[in-house]
């Protein structure tokens, strides 16, 4: 049976509201309302089932909210905003790439053979083509998770498809987003071998490790590029000046860089509101400058530095060089760097949008500002060490000039804020300690600034510009983020081809011979001059993995141990019905991280204090493996027996790119009044499948066609209360009226009705009284009997970093008048 309501106007809880509509499914043996037959009953679709149903094509048209069917006046704006955020980085490599292949040498280097331009000019040539254009730009775009990029978006794209993560991620609380699928129409072999990866992954602990150590190893050296992209930038533009005044010594020009450096992080707390518009007309006039100059230098130094194009220049380069032409090839990679940071920040743009503006912009200014720089090099070999700068024509000189420190400030911004992107996405993980995360923009929601990491990167950055002081060992740091970001994004795409796209077997093959062992040689050129500066980044990341390690190991322990310890409903029953408990004008928020059960931290403190608030709700924050979820799709509500008491758990959904930091009133609100329609819709239709359902539905949903037996739904676009709703179908349209008697004696009459609304009341009323949160601080530490290693990481370094990072509560910015903490101590 289905029931419409329409209405012009309704009230709740005392406000006015717009028209609403009601539509309810109940499974019956009668036909529905309209005389539709029962196939043609709706299903449920709320933000994220919809999200679920048709993320394989949105995911396609490459954008959070643009498709490649927007209009082209919408895809020129977003191609020229995406010039500024993602192009930066990339942008500016010509500045120190030529400076850093021909300086490898251990006698300061310098170019060995004329023909030997030639050749890295063809290895740049072909090497950005590779990897940025074909890899990163035509396939890797189309793999991201709703319009995000990156190594997360790649392990959360696959966890959407495969129980790969440590934590449990399928429970019932997020079946819309895991039970989907993508089958149709695929061969019977692909899917076969689809299947079969699914079960390696899932049924494998090596395997599940093994993904998840190579997605913390990737987002580590992201990081670690945060920290060494400014310094290489800012410093290879701040080196221009000496050709203006060559009396500058090389300890000034750091303490420049230096000061630009703090500047730059300085400001990262005032956020970026308009950086698109802001930024793209300098990256734009940037990028014209430096492929006008490099038109200017081909034209005027040798035209013939276009015979580079012809491969055999590669092969000649490695005959003549052998061993050091090999070695040559971890500076080499440097032209595609900033590809990373181009894949993880492409948020909010359309694929076409993005291939567009790298089509026509980037992409002709970038390669011709390496030829022109080959075509001077021809004529001035000498210059290798300062190629940029010593290739603009001295009239243009101070323009360049300014506008390479502009540029390089903008690529570091993007690398910066890839990093806070990243630190957020890893606290969904719990594999970071709590961070304040704080979202400078109301309408770019990817915006972020973290303080804590900002500072740390901060003063990383600084001593490595001290420390180091030129390009030339810096650059080769940064080889080592660059490529093995490069390999492990490689890796998982094949996973995403074979899992999530299920394509022809022999592309994903092509793919991975292509990609894989090049990419492989590039890796080993790095790691065989390890010592001269790839450790840094190593190191770096090493420690970072350390913590991340840590803090997973022991979240994921203290988890399961709670889960071991919950209280059953017998038992939970029988501690609310003794007879000595008081009960506590107000709601109480018992904070818990899990989904399912209540806490053993719970009778621990009924033990201490005797005594619950009339409503007590167990609040769980939980993080999906989607982008976003919509605010109306927020809460799931289950009550506890016996219901008299007014116990309830709660799970508060977010996407890893939204904020829980919202003002704990706000939050308060929003989830007294989604429990209300909780109330109101588990008495009022009886269905078991409303423990599970979030309120209320948004507007804009669409409706299912086919619906699965055995399923009861109940959607609404705003929900009203009980009485209005039974009051308004008295004023149903024709062919309606003769179906209320049936619901009316189905359900319940309007004395019951009214009974629900008092209950909604109730709730309403004690809010009012006042709210207070309660938090456990579970004290974790390794059992006597563990091994020395398990003490040290549990006892020691998991129990430094939570002391020494933020606390739950200003997390969720509770206030902390109404706050309660209960301490407990658990044995793992």
């Amino acid at each position: 049976m289905v029931l419409a309501a329409e209405s012009s106007r309704g009230r709740e809880y005392g406000g006015d509201r717009p028209a609403e509509v009601v539509v309810v499914d109940i499974e019956s043996g009668g036909g529905s309302l309209d005389g539709a037959s029962s196939s043609s009953i709706v299903d449920r679709q709320d933000s994220l089932f919809r999200e679920a149903v048709t993320g394989h094509h949105r995911r396609a048209a490459g954008g959070a909210g643009h498709s490649d069917h927007d209009s082209w006046g919408t895809t020129l704006r977003l191609a020229f905003q995406c010039v500024g955020i993602l192009y930066g980085d990339v942008g500016t490599s010509p500045l120190y790439v030529y400076s850093t292949t021909f300086g490898h040498g251990g006698d300061g280097g310098g170019v060995g053979h004329p023909d030997d331009i030639l050749g890295v000019l063809s290895l740049i040539i072909y090497s950005f083509v590779l990897f940025t254009v074909i890899k990163i730009v035509v396939v890797a775009l189309h793999a991201n998770d709703d319009g995000d990029g990156g190594t997360f978006a790649l392990y959360s794209l696959i966890s959407r498809y495969a129980k790969v993560s440590l934590l449990p991620n399928h429970q019932a609380e997020d079946e819309l987003v895991s039970s989907y699928s993508t089958n149709l129409g695929k061969p019977s072999a692909t899917l076969r071998r689809a299947h079969w990866l699914k079960h390696l992954l899932e049924t494998s602990k090596s395997a599940k490790i093994s993904l998840f150590l190579l997605t913390i190893l990737a987002i580590a050296m992201v990081i670690s590029d945060a920290v060494l992209t400014p310094p290489i930038s800012v410093l290879s533009a701040v080196s221009g000046l000496k050709e203006k005044v060559p009396d500058l010594t090389t300890d000034q020009i750091v303490w420049i860089t230096v000061a630009i450096l703090v500047v730059l992080f300085a400001i990262q707390r005032f956020g970026t509101d308009k950086v698109g518009y802001l930024f793209a007309p300098i990256i734009l006039l940037w990028l014209l400058l430096i492929g006008g100059v490099g038109l200017y230098n081909l034209i005027k130094y040798d035209v013939g530095v276009l015979r580079s194009f012809n491969p055999k220049y590669i092969i000649d380069y490695f005959r003549r060089n052998k061993k050091e032409g090999w070695v040559s090839l971890g500076d080499i990679l440097l032209v595609f760097t900033g590809t990373e940071a181009l894949f993880a920040n492409l948020g909010y743009f359309s694929i076409r949008s993005i291939q567009l503006s790298f089509s026509l912009g980037l992409l002709p200014s970038v390669l011709l500002t390496y030829i022109g720089q080959a075509a001077y090099l021809r004529k001035h070999p000498e210059h290798f060490a300062n190629t940029f700068f010593r290739s603009t024509p001295s009239a243009l000189f101070w323009p360049t000039f300014i506008l390479a420190i502009a540029a390089s400030i903008i690529g570091s911004q993007a690398m910066i804020s890839c990093a806070f992107a990243t630190v957020s996405h890893l606290q969904t993980l719990s594999c970071f300690p709590r961070v304040r995360i704080l979202h400078t923009s109301k309408r770019f929601h990817g915006q972020l600034y973290v303080p804590e990491v900002n500072l740390l990167l901060c003063i990383a950055a600084c001593v490595v510009t001290v420390s180091f002081k030129t390009t030339t060992i810096i650059g080769k740091a940064h080889e080592i983020c660059v490529i093995l970001v490069m390999l492990i994004t490689t890796l998982l795409m094949t996973i995403v081809m074979l899992l999530v796209w299920k394509i022809n077997i022999w592309w994903i093959a092509l793919f991975f011979i292509v990609f894989v062992p090049t990419e492989s040689i590039y890796l080993s050129s790095v790691l065989y001059k390890f010592t001269h500066g790839p450790y840094i980044p190593v190191a770096m990341s090493a420690v970072l993995m350390v913590v991340m390690i840590v803090w997973h190991y022991v979240h994921v322990k203290r988890y399961k141990y709670e889960l071991k310890h919950t209280l059953s409903p017998a038992k939970a029953e029988k501690l609310l019905e003794k007879s000595d408990l008081k009960r506590i004008p107000g709601v109480g928020l018992f904070y818990t991280e899990l989904v399912q059960g209540i806490p053993p931290i719970f009778p621990h403190l009924m033990e201490k204090v005797p005594a619950i608030h009339s409503v007590l709700i167990f609040v769980s924050i939980k993080h999906l493996h989607v982008p976003h979820v919509d605010a109306s799709e927020r809460f799931l509500f289950r009550q506890v027996e016996p219901k008299e008491y007014k116990v309830f758990r709660c799970v508060a959904r977010y996407g890893y790119r939204d904020s829980i930091g919202e003002e704990a009133e706000d939050f308060v609100l929003a989830l007294v009044e989604s429990l209300q329609y909780y109330i109101r819709d588990v008495n009022l239709y009886s269905v078991d499948e409303m423990q599970n359902v979030s309120y209320p539905i948004s507007r804009d949903q669409s409706l299912s066609r086919d619906k699965p037996s055995g399923r009861h739904a109940i959607y609404a676009e705003e929900m009203i209360t009980p009485i209005q709703s039974f009051s308004e179908l008295t004023t149903l349209p024709n062919g309606w009226s003769n179906r209320l008697p049936q619901f009316q004696a189905s359900k319940m009459n309007i004395e019951e009705l009214a009974k629900i609304e008092e209950e909604q009341k109730v709730i309403q009323r004690e809010a009012e009284k006042g709210v207070v949160y309660i938090i456990g601080e579970a004290e974790v530490v390794a059992r006597p009997q563990s091994s020395l290693l398990k003490k040290i990481v549990i006892n020691y370094i998991y129990s430094f970093l939570r002391k020494n990072f933020m606390q739950g509560e200003k997390m969720l910015s509770i206030p902390h008048g109404k706050l309660l903490k209960v301490g407990i101590s658990y044995e793992i």
